[in-house]
């Protein structure tokens, strides 16, 4: 079976579909990045099926470019200039992303929005268990990434020019009417158990207690690390981020704990000492000591919204299919998913009393 890892990993030749025009591209950078020179060579990264992610081989280094698919976008869905955006404030506050170079918004240059940034060289990590590693080296990694979604909430976002990023109030439920709208633009067919969660997240929503900078997709697979320690180089695709409840990005990332482990980040099963991953408890302890917390509400609510949230983004996937725009060829593999993660997501919902 071909892993996660062999699928998404590296990169391919641009398809002979993609129009996106190399000569446009170097002639762009030559005028925006300073130092940046031409000729440019285009490939493909293999993962990533929502902003389509290219390596630029050019005569003056290598960067990447993120651009918007090409083709009819449901509303506030692949806002690279937000990306780019985030990017730049964070980039000087010394929290690890890749440096910024510049943003195009002139749809006209090769047909979509992009931005370029710089290459960060490491390791991409694609399966939670970490395969191969110490029992030491895996719980530092585990800290390495405790501690970098830590240092992402603890950011000062309005220092970092990032106060107008998002509403800073009443973020679970604008998610929740956000995702049950994008849901509705992407539906392909009628699904009990999405309208069940449609009809309980909003009616329940927690109180927020804090704002902070959200990832919105903060997982194992969206980090570099450095080539020979465990420490996080670079976090990547910001896509979904904004300002909002810190427990949105961090009940995601425990979401791992209770997911089976599949190869790429579910644990459920593999925490302990034996493994060196840490537990769901230890988890929890070292990021509410990092933060300043002194302990988490109950997370089934939680739980169950981060799987609507992916049964929202997933089913957009599915719409692409649908419409002949997705962009990655795991895509239709990754469709499948729908009903799964609806049902996950109603079980969560049932022990947190729907």
């Amino acid at each position: 079976m071909t892993s996660a890892e062999e699928m998404m990993v590296g990169t391919l030749p641009v398809p002979a579909d993609d129009p996106i025009d190399a000569a446009k591209v170097a002639a762009w950078m030559e005028a925006h990045v300073p130092g940046a020179a031409g000729p440019v060579r285009l490939e493909k990264f293999k993962g990533g099926q929502s902003n389509p992610t290219y390596k630029l081989t050019a005569a003056s280094g290598t960067y990447v470019l993120r651009r918007q698919p090409f083709g009819k976008l449901l509303p506030s869905a692949h806002a690279v200039d937000r990306e780019y955006r985030l990017i730049a404030g964070l980039y000087p506050t010394g929290f690890p992303v890749p440096r910024p170079y510049g943003l195009c918004e002139d749809a006209e240059v090769i047909g979509a929005k992009f931005y370029v940034m710089a290459l960060v060289e490491g390791r991409n990590l694609w399966d939670g268990a970490l395969p191969g590693m110490t029992v030491e080296g895996r719980r530092a990694h585990y800290h390495a990434m405790i501690d970098t979604l830590a240092a992402l909430h603890n950011t000062d976002y309005a220092a970092a020019g990032l106060g107008e990023y998002g509403k800073p109030g009443n973020y679970f439920e604008r998610q929740v009417a956000r995702w049950t709208k994008q849901y509705r633009a992407s539906e392909t067919e009628h699904m009990p158990d999405v309208e069940a969660l449609i009809a309980f997240l909003p009616a329940t929503v927690p109180e927020q207690t804090r704002t902070s900078i959200v990832h919105g997709d903060y997982r194992i697979d969206n980090m570099i690390f450095a080539a020979d320690e465990a420490r996080v180089t670079a976090v990547l695709d910001w896509e979904l981020s904004t300002l909002g409840d810190p427990l949105a990005d961090f009940s995601y990332f425990l979401m791992n704990w209770v997911t089976e482990p599949e190869g790429r980040s579910g644990v459920m099963g593999l925490t302990g000492p034996d493994t060196g991953i840490p537990t769901i408890e230890e988890t929890v302890a070292r990021y509410c000591a990092a933060t300043g917390r002194d302990g988490l509400p109950d997370l089934d609510w939680y739980f169950a919204y981060n799987l609507f949230r992916l049964t929202g983004i997933v089913q957009g996937i599915k719409k692409r299919i649908v419409d002949g725009t997705a962009s990655s060829a795991q895509a239709a593999r990754t469709a499948e998913r729908v009903p799964a993660l609806a049902a996950a997501a109603l079980m969560f919902a049932k022990r947190a009393g729907a």
